[in-house]
């Protein structure tokens, strides 16, 4: 009886050990794995944070060098979405800060500071030109002036507007017509023509929308005004 009891608790324990090191190995072999899937996701978010590209202010496509201004924006979408004026990745102007409307909008930026000195929107279907005409005088040398249209920009401009915004760079807006999509960057002061703006004619064959065509866009980097 003495043998048969020993010899079962000898059974017991050797079952027990097996049991207990069976289980260890699994474990191991389980924990290496979990570390080995956690090291692997690790290097994996490292490869795709270091793969991910840059984004630079407006979400423009390049960097812009020292002492420039970054900027972008577009004209509005028909009759439905308004322009979007970003500069140094601050918005001046959109249809979120409802600050945008029918006609031509404009920002005026100080050319040395990047500082925004104003921003208005001028109605050139049913309103009344005079005032853009007194708003494009009063604006001082050495400011940035970034104009988009919504809707129709053109119809109330005069041959006076349309000198007095040549006068800041612009090349297209003696031919502005009519529903025409436009955006534009220029200056007060400024020597030559600017190379900011897009300019696309409303024209029933190629238009995106019924009765508009296609948003334009623009980005680039402003040099800064220096003394």
């Amino acid at each position: 009886m003495r043998v048969a009891g020993a010899a079962k608790l000898v059974v017991a324990v050797a079952v027990f050990l097996l049991t207990f090191y069976v289980i260890s190995q699994v474990f191991e072999i389980k924990m290496d794995a979990s570390l080995g899937n956690l090291f692997a996701r690790s290097a994996l978010d490292i490869a795709a944070r270091s793969t991910k590209p840059p984004r630079y202010k407006c979400g423009i496509s390049k960097p812009c060098p020292e002492k420039h201004f970054a900027f972008k924006m577009a004209s509005g979408a028909a009759n439905v979405v308004g322009p979007k004026i970003c500069l140094e990745d601050n918005v001046l102007m959109s249809g979120v800060k409802n600050n945008v409307g029918r006609g031509i909008n404009v920002a005026l930026v100080n050319g040395k500071t990047g500082e925004v000195l104003d921003t208005k929107y001028f109605d050139m279907w049913g309103g009344d030109v005079a005032p853009f005409i007194e708003f494009l005088k009063s604006i001082q040398d050495g400011t940035i002036v970034l104009m988009g249209t919504y809707d129709d920009g053109a119809t109330k401009l005069n041959d006076e507007a349309r000198r007095l915004i040549a006068e800041l760079g612009s090349t297209s807006i003696t031919t502005l017509g009519f529903r025409d999509n436009w955006v534009f960057c220029g200056g007060k002061g400024i020597k030559t023509k600017s190379p900011f703006e897009q300019y696309i004619k409303n024209n029933k064959d190629t238009n995106k929308y019924e009765g508009w065509p296609e948003v334009v866009e623009m980005e680039g980097c402003i040099p800064q005004k220096q003394d």
